[in-house]
């Protein structure tokens, strides 16, 4: 029901901005949005109390583990933004972005830039600028929408890095903790060695040390490890926390589970190179066709039909 109130504040004010003047659209865009705001601060301001009695560490762990939050929250927290206060500077910001779109709009439309690129595109031989036309006076409205997004990119843009960082460390830290318990070591044990010597910036191995903290906290392994997935939500990582919590429930081997799970992720990989490398000559397919053939065709075909050209003239004017 929030998703649709949110999505339905932000329709209704790009409908205002479209039918009505600018600075009323603007005006209502704005309203709309604080009223957004300010039903969600009402709505959620006993959670926050709740939160604040627990302390800022549980409240941080609890954070993670409710799934049923409000999906705004829980969809910053997954890429990186998890403050209290980050649902409410999302909303402003996105408000402040759909203001600017609509005063660029606006600007554009007032100043006649439209117009002087329609000009041109109207003086193209052949009438092929005639099919650019509309998509200059969709400039503004394009701009809108460009600047609207702005935040929403942003949070894309730091889950997607985010994914990445976990599954450009993970393969390392999964072979270190096969080999460490191999050689003996517990699974704390290697892990907590393992952490001393990597960054502590590094997503994973920021949730792993808030994984240490939950079990000095007294949360037991299997439901720290399920907060650890929770926190994540990236493929790997919850194949690997699938893997050892059979493995504790069963009373496996946690080194055997390691090596196996090390090892097939390493298989995964070396896969997903193999993809990769088989669909890049497909997919030059298309640069190879626009680019490089029209330039190829140019200087070996050009020299020969200008020649060409200049008999068919020379003949042709000699029998006239």
């Amino acid at each position: 029901m929030d998703r649709m109130w949110y999505f339905g504040l932000i329709l209704v004010a790009i409908v205002a901005s479209i039918m009505l003047t600018p600075w009323a659209g603007m005006f209502v865009a704005l309203l709309l949005l604080l009223f957004g705001m300010v039903s969600w601060a009402s709505r959620h301001r006993s959670v926050e109390r709740v939160r604040d009695t627990l302390g800022s560490e549980r409240s941080v762990l609890d954070l993670g583990r409710a799934r049923s939050e409000w999906w705004l929250r829980r969809w910053l927290f997954l890429a990186g933004f998890r403050g209290r206060l980050a649902p409410m500077v999302f909303m402003g910001l996105t408000g402040g972005a759909l203001a600017l779109g609509i005063g660029s709009a606006y600007i554009m439309n007032r100043s006649g830039v439209v117009d002087v690129m329609v000009v041109p595109l109207r003086g193209i031989p052949g009438g092929i600028g005639e099919a650019f036309v509309s998509v200059a006076y969709a400039g503004p409205w394009i701009v809108l929408s460009l600047l609207a997004s702005i935040p929403l990119l942003v949070v894309r843009a730091s889950r997607r890095q985010r994914v990445m960082d976990v599954d450009h460390d993970l393969p390392l830290m999964l072979e270190l903790l096969a080999t460490l318990t191999e050689g003996g070591l517990s699974f704390d044990a290697a892990l907590d060695k393992i952490l001393g010597a990597q960054f502590r910036t590094r997503p994973l191995s920021q949730e792993f040390r808030t994984y240490h903290r939950e079990l000095q906290l007294g949360v037991s392994r299997l439901q720290g490890l399920r907060r650890l997935a929770s926190r994540l939500e990236v493929t790997s990582v919850s194949f690997l926390i699938s893997a050892l919590i059979q493995s504790e429930q069963v009373g496996a081997s946690m080194a055997t589970t390691l090596r196996r799970q090390a090892d097939d992720l390493r298989n995964r990989r070396r896969e997903q190179a193999l993809m990769l490398a088989q669909a890049l000559p497909v997919k030059m397919v298309v640069p190879l066709i626009l680019c490089f053939l029209p330039g190829i065709f140019v200087s070996t075909l050009g020299p020969s039909l200008h020649q060409l050209v200049n008999l068919v003239s020379g003949i042709t004017g000699g029998i006239r």
